[in-house]
């Protein structure tokens, strides 16, 4: 049976909580340490998920239960992962390791629903792009821009 990632946290800890409240629901929810070392996936089978997510998205409404998860600072999305590292294979993650020790790559974020990139230690803002879209290459409308320090809102 397939499993999917439904969450992301930085101890086996944090994640406990929410694979036993799964689990008493009737979710068969595992934790998984992943790459980089440190990090630890929830998952569940993937005819499960929208299930899962949909329980996950109503316990952290009624009581805060993914405050622990790290999640998309632009989207708050759950769907996060290291782009950088293989699940399928190890000798990319050592060289990627390599890489990242000896300083050539970061450490990054990466987040399936908006694609935002953002480094393992914090967050950053999304760059500025004054000439983005939506309306970059269409005549006659008029571009606007955003007062200094803001950001649009995702949609």
């Amino acid at each position: 049976m397939n499993k999917t990632a439904v969450a992301l946290f930085k101890c086996h800890a944090d994640a406990e909580p929410l694979q036993s409240r799964l689990s008493q629901n009737g979710i068969p929810a595992e934790i998984r340490p992943c790459a980089p070392p440190g990090c630890f996936r929830l998952e569940v089978p993937e005819d499960q998920f929208v299930r899962t997510h949909q329980l996950l998205v109503a316990w952290d409404a009624s009581d805060g239960a993914l405050r622990q998860t790290i999640r998309c600072p632009e989207c708050r999305s759950l769907r996060i992962e290291y782009p950088q590292y293989s699940h399928k294979s190890i000798l990319p993650n050592l060289f990627i390791g390599f890489l990242t020790n000896i300083g050539a790559t970061e450490k990054e974020y990466y987040c399936h629903d908006c694609h935002f990139t953002w480094p393992r230690e914090g967050t950053k803002p999304a760059p500025a792009r004054p000439h983005g879209a939506p309306y970059y290459f269409i005549d006659g409308v008029e571009q606007t821009t955003l007062p200094s320090g803001a950001r649009h809102q995702p949609v």
